[in-house]
């Protein structure tokens, strides 16, 4: 155990050995990097709800939108199906097919037959089965040339004279959503890398005291016991200063009294 004189001089002369500062970013570098992770972490979660809230309600609006449709389609369409008058019939599909985002349309009787069809020739995968109840509202996905298509079947007549069917491109909410969320995303970004250099510069001011009190110690350790120690830090930074100041003036005092031994 070293005792009190010999410390003393160790400090006076600067012969205590200086350990190796550890390997690895600063201090400043480290809180600065973990405000910038967790403000990264916070936007790339802010952008996830947002794609996903803003997914659910273009998906909830699109098969709104295709029930609509289609059940307008079976009131305006039970006329035609009743007088068996195909040619008006036919112009009515046509009529609907064109609406935004509506990929194909037909109309089937009460045995599942095709009637009229915006298709030419309508793929077998897109044909009812005979055996199902024309009564009740259907939904199903689908892929039809390729794409996906959420299809609603909607009863005309309450199934006594057959059901309309309409198609509607599910990948157009897809591309409405990336058009919606990319002013959200620049919006969040921008809040992003502003959090991130508001971080360094606090980081920088949260730190500063710190580093000067490690300087200062530097320099007591050394042997300079006229070093400077600030005070005018408070909370525990200022706390710290205030046991460095003790600590010095202690070795000072001590030193000075074994100089006049």
């Amino acid at each position: 155990m070293i005792d009190e004189s010999s410390s003393a001089l160790a400090v006076k002369n600067g012969s205590f050995p200086l350990r190796p500062r550890p390997p690895g970013a600063s201090l400043s570098k480290r809180i600065a990097g973990t405000f910038m992770g967790i403000t990264v972490i916070l936007g790339l979660l802010v952008i996830a709800i947002v794609y996903e809230f803003t997914g659910r309600a273009l998906r909830a609006e699109l098969q709104q939108r295709a029930w609509a449709v289609a059940t307008n389609l079976s009131d305006a369409a039970a006329g035609f199906v009743m007088g068996k008058n195909f040619l008006e019939l036919n112009a009515l599909i046509t009529k609907y097919a064109r609406l935004e985002g509506v990929a194909y349309v037909f109309v089937e009787d009460i045995k599942g037959e095709v009637i009229a069809t915006s298709q030419g020739a309508l793929p077998p995968g897109l044909r009812s089965s005979s055996s199902q109840d024309m009564r009740q509202t259907r939904e199903r996905a689908l892929t039809f040339r390729g794409r996906p298509v959420q299809e609603t079947r909607v009863p005309v007549l309450e199934g006594r004279a057959g059901a309309a069917h309409v198609g509607i491109w599910t990948d157009v909410p897809e591309t409405e959503i990336r058009r919606v969320l990319f002013p959200i995303v620049s919006l969040i970004a921008a809040a992003v890398v502003a959090c991130m250099i508001s971080s360094i510069l606090l980081t920088r001011r949260i730190i500063r005291p710190i580093l000067g009190l490690v300087a200062t110690a530097d320099e007591i350790s050394k042997g300079n016991l006229d070093a400077t120690v600030a005070l005018d830090s408070k909370g525990e930074v200022g706390e710290l200063a205030r046991s460095l100041e003790r600590m010095r003036t202690s070795l000072k005092v001590a030193i000075n009294r074994l100089s006049r031994n």
